[in-house]
């Protein structure tokens, strides 16, 4: 498992793209694994009798409590060991959690599966940052990071089109067996066809100290000016991401009155295909504009959340379903322009020997408050209004936490003072 022998030659770029497509496909899985249960919710509640508060402890801190924690052990490992191997091992655990989680009978059991997925999925995405960052030259890693986030939008284009249909047709415990198992299958295709790629710097040896890493990491990451609002503002605006989009599905379903197919079709198009364009468009936009100031890199984030705020509140007052789709799209679009470029900077700013344990302080962060916290937020708010709105209190959750978005967006501002300074020391070390 230990990578010894480090190739001189570098990848080529059918194997760069391949590399990348395939860990697309694995990020997608974990995602479809992951939103299922917004479309699922509904009926999940109606079935086992459950509270929003209840729903949003499922959708988010059953499964980010160990996503988030056991993510920094793992990137620790990965900056030692084969990362292929990491990922592999992580996408069959959590592949068999989910196809297990149509089997619970109540919501302790379900929180449970729910859990054991979390544990899978925190061995995926750091050392994919780390494996696409040594193959990648920081003038494309913003679009490489880019569409390895798309992988979100074709998660949430297969999770809620499947789960929807499934969920109507053949109910919700099926959803999970069918969008289960093929991730199994996906951990074998990365074990067999894709190879360990070359690191930039060779790895450190294993401290024996973790806790002492991992806090000179985060020290280190904080120290960086760019980089500590980076963080913060990524925090931010995941916490507002999770905590309205995991809830959309039960939104669609509740406020609108749509079946779950309808709802899952919806969701799954604008999310899955205008979402994932957006995506992409995000991290080649700031590619493209960093080339003339590397502060664009932050700053186009931080315009584009600040003049969204007010369609998103339109979007959640609003009770003409045309208007809310057509509002949905633009968010869907937009939505995702910070996750490419807070990921490739994270990884530019920081040494290579320590690029995967920071992408995992990163996703920590972002992982335990934005999607721990935040559909458990919108879900105990929801439970708070409901004898003064009725079914319209999670309408009002959802605005509420939407606002948090402009306060992201300052950080992102002031990430952009000093950001290119930040690159020029980080490129020298």
């Amino acid at each position: 498992m230990s990578d010894i022998a480090q190739p001189t030659e570098a990848p080529s770029k059918f194997t760069r793209n391949y590399t990348l497509g395939v860990l697309v496909l694995i990020y997608a899985s974990s995602h479809i694994d992951r939103q299922i249960v917004s479309i699922l919710a509904e009926s999940i509640k109606q079935d086992l009798l459950l509270s929003d508060t209840q729903l949003g402890f499922l959708i988010g801190l059953s499964f980010a409590l160990f996503y988030a924690t056991l993510g920094i052990p793992i990137a620790i490992l990965a900056d030692r060991y084969s990362r292929r191997n990491i990922i592999a091992a992580a996408v069959i655990i959590w592949s068999g959690m989910t196809a297990l989680s149509g089997l619970a009978a109540n919501f302790t059991q379900l929180a449970l599966a729910r859990i054991g997925v979390g544990i899978g999925e925190a061995g995926s995405s750091p050392p994919s940052h780390s494996m696409i960052t040594d193959m990648f030259p920081l003038e494309s890693r913003g679009a490489a990071m880019g569409i390895y986030a798309a992988g979100i939008n074709l998660g949430i284009l297969v999770g809620f089109l499947v789960g929807g249909f499934i969920d109507e047709w053949y109910g919700w415990r099926m959803a999970f067996f069918i969008v289960g198992i093929p991730g199994i299958f996906l951990g074998l295709l990365l074990l067999t066809t894709v190879r360990e790629p070359a690191r930039t710097q060779p790895p450190r040896p294993l401290s024996r100290n973790y806790l002492s890493e991992i806090s000179q990491t985060f020290l280190l990451m904080m120290s960086i000016r760019s980089l500590r609002h980076i963080v913060i503002g990524c925090t931010l605006v995941v916490f507002v991401g999770y905590g309205t989009t995991y809830w959309n599905g039960v939104y669609f379903r509740r406020i609108h009155g749509l079946s779950p197919a309808e709802a899952g079709t919806l969701l799954a198009l604008i999310g899955g295909i205008i979402g994932g364009i957006g995506t992409f468009t995000g991290g080649w936009l700031a590619d493209k504009l960093a080339r003339r100031d590397k502060r664009f890199y932050v700053w186009l984030t931080a315009g584009v959340k600040l003049l969204l705020a007010p369609f998103v509140a339109w979007f959640y007052l609003t009770t003409d379903i045309v208007v809310a789709r057509w509002l949905l799209a633009i968010l869907a679009f937009f939505g995702g322009f910070y996750l490419s470029v807070s990921f490739a900077m994270t990884q530019s700013l920081l040494p290579a020997s320590r690029r995967a344990l920071g992408a995992a302080i990163l996703l920590f962060c972002i992982n335990i408050l934005g999607l721990g916290l935040g559909p458990l937020l919108v879900g105990m708010m929801s439970d708070a209004f409901s004898p003064t709105y009725g079914q319209q209190s999670l309408r009002y959750a959802l605005l509420l936490v939407s606002f948090l978005n402009i306060w992201g967006s300052v950080h992102y501002y002031l990430a952009g003072r000093t950001l290119a300074a930040d690159l020029e020391i980080a490129s020298r070390e």
